[in-house]
């Protein structure tokens, strides 16, 4: 099985607004870079569209480390969802679950490979996760201005 390193990051301009998400996906020594927005959205939306979109962008099975500085992400898919699904998709106040629709793809993306989760500190320094805030941060400012992300 092949090893690929996915590193993500979404961006909002207002929380909802305009927003961006940002990937660098590498094995061994290939690095691809992915970008997109949308133009009424929020953060923890694009953070969930980006590793949707990173893992998607696989073509077939891999282990995958992906790297994010979204808590909102990694608490969810390695700790909520199950309760939302033994719920019914409903949070434990009884609400329905914000973004089900992402959490939904979110899960169909990650069966197909086998994923591990690694949290790191945003806008400290981290090469990678630099790089995808700034691509985020890109695609978001387009579409802010109109332009394709």
């Amino acid at each position: 099985m092949k090893q690929v390193q996915i590193f993500t990051d979404g961006a909002c301009k207002g929380n909802p607004g305009p927003g961006g998400w940002g990937v660098l996906l590498r094995m061994g020594p290939h690095e691809k870079e992915l970008s997109g927005g949308d133009a009424d959205t929020t953060n923890n939306r694009m953070e969930m569209t980006a590793v949707i979109e990173g893992l998607n962008a696989l073509i077939e099975p891999c282990a995958v480390e992906v790297y994010s500085d979204s808590k909102y992400v990694i608490d969810g898919i390695t700790k909520w969802v199950h309760g939302w699904k033994k719920r019914g998709w409903v949070n434990a106040s009884k609400k329905p679950v914000r973004n089900a629709d992402l959490w939904h793809d979110l899960i169909e993306a990650v069966d197909r490979h086998d994923v591990s989760w690694n949290w790191v500190k945003g806008h400290s320094g981290h090469a990678e996760n630099e790089r995808v805030d700034q691509l985020a941060s890109d695609a978001a400012e387009a579409i802010a201005a109109g332009e394709d992300a």
